[in-house]
């Protein structure tokens, strides 16, 4: 409690002081671990997306296949068709991430590649 010398609004701007310390204790950080992270859970979604597509494709493919007896044209299409479909789903989710990163301000590293640890093997 506050002391009795203490006036009444001193023991609210101290309160509020308080509060706002903790409200910035409690306060999610963009670090760069959580950052990390949420970066590679997009990663493994655009790999999703590209496995979803072909075997949704090859599925769709094989119903087509036993329902009108085209073997293995159905296949064959449906599998082209579903890969094309994932390519344009990772494609748009880059392009959102990408976005996404540029109004944060956050500027892509681009990585140089090391040709001498190639010639080394």
């Amino acid at each position: 409690m506050s002391t009795p010398t203490e006036s009444r609004e001193e023991a609210i701007k101290r309160l509020n002081d308080r509060a706002s310390e903790l409200a910035e204790a409690t306060a999610p950080k963009t670090s760069e671990h959580l950052t990390a992270q949420s970066v590679s859970s997009e990663a493994y979604k655009i790999v999703a997306e590209l496995l979803g597509g072909v075997f949704i494709g090859l599925g769709l493919g094989f119903g087509v296949d036993r329902l009108f007896g085209t073997n293995p044209w159905g296949l064959i299409g449906g599998v082209l068709l579903g890969f094309a479909l994932s390519i344009y789903m990772a494609r748009r989710t880059a392009n959102r991430l990408m976005a996404q990163a540029k109004a944060s301000g956050i500027e892509p590293k681009s990585i140089l590649f090391d040709d001498e640890e190639d010639e080394d093997r």
